[in-house]
């Protein structure tokens, strides 16, 4: 059975402020510069509680993202979001650096249905 959980090591380039939207979803993205031959930034968000996760980062950090592909149809268009449900700070040396974040709804695994029609 293939996984539907991805994991991404590089250093946290940008991080945005979070984002509520009428419908009381919120979300927080932050951009990530993968550690590649050619690297490139990419960007993740983090769903409702989980964007608390970002509160013990700072721009410059080498982490470790898990995170999942999703994708939503919206008026005949699809959106892809990498949604980060994790995110470990890494040593230099590549080991992770264990923290607690208050209140991170990792309960079932970070994972929960989203019922929010909005496509990002």
């Amino acid at each position: 059975m293939a996984s539907n959980t991805y994991e991404m090591t590089g250093s946290v380039k940008t991080i945005f402020e979070p984002v509520t939207f009428p419908s009381g979803f919120s979300k927080r993205e932050f951009l990530l510069t993968m550690e590649d031959d050619y690297p490139q930034d990419v960007k993740f968000s983090c769903i409702k509680e989980r964007a608390a996760q970002l509160d013990n980062v700072t721009p410059g950090e080498r982490v470790s993202v898990s995170f999942r592909v999703r994708c939503r149809e919206w008026q005949g268009k699809y959106f892809v979001d990498l949604e980060a449900f994790r995110i470990d700070k890494k040593e230099g040396d590549g080991t992770t650096i264990e923290y607690e974040a208050s209140g991170s709804g990792f309960e079932n695994g970070g994972f929960e249905p989203i019922d929010d029609p909005t496509p990002f």
